[in-house]
């Protein structure tokens, strides 16, 4: 398919990130999740990633949707990383507030205000 814009940055010794860097939305369902890290673990090799939240539907923080759920699993069971940059302060739902933190105390997926906060996380998950 059409290319994704992608940088891979190298936080220390043989970690790396992949930073996917791309205006429109990526990631609608949870097919779409994977097609977007399949590919970018294919391409690039590696299993760590950062996505801006604006590359999610917004459907991705209703959690009835069960898109998140569903895409959280996924990298799981792919033994991939995630963090979603973005400021996630907007959303009210105390079931997402719930799931945010969750995610947060896990070492698979994390909701972070910016670059910085990301590549610390994943450097040490």
């Amino acid at each position: 398919g059409n290319s994704m814009e992608y940088r891979i940055i190298n936080i220390k010794d043989n970690i790396n990130v992949v930073k996917i860097e791309d205006e429109k939305i990526l990631i609608f369902d949870e097919q779409s999740a994977l097609d977007v890290f399949m590919s970018l673990a294919y391409e690039t090799g590696e299993n760590k990633f950062m996505i801006s939240k604006d590359n999610l539907i917004e459907d991705f923080f209703d959690l009835r949707t069960k898109i998140a759920g569903e895409i959280l699993q996924k990298i799981i069971n792919y033994k991939m990383k995630l963090a979603i940059i973005g400021d996630f302060s907007k959303y009210k739902s105390k079931s997402l507030r719930d799931f945010i933190y969750e995610c947060n105390s896990g070492r698979d997926i994390f909701f972070v205000e910016n670059e910085f906060e990301a590549l610390n996380l994943l450097s040490y998950n």
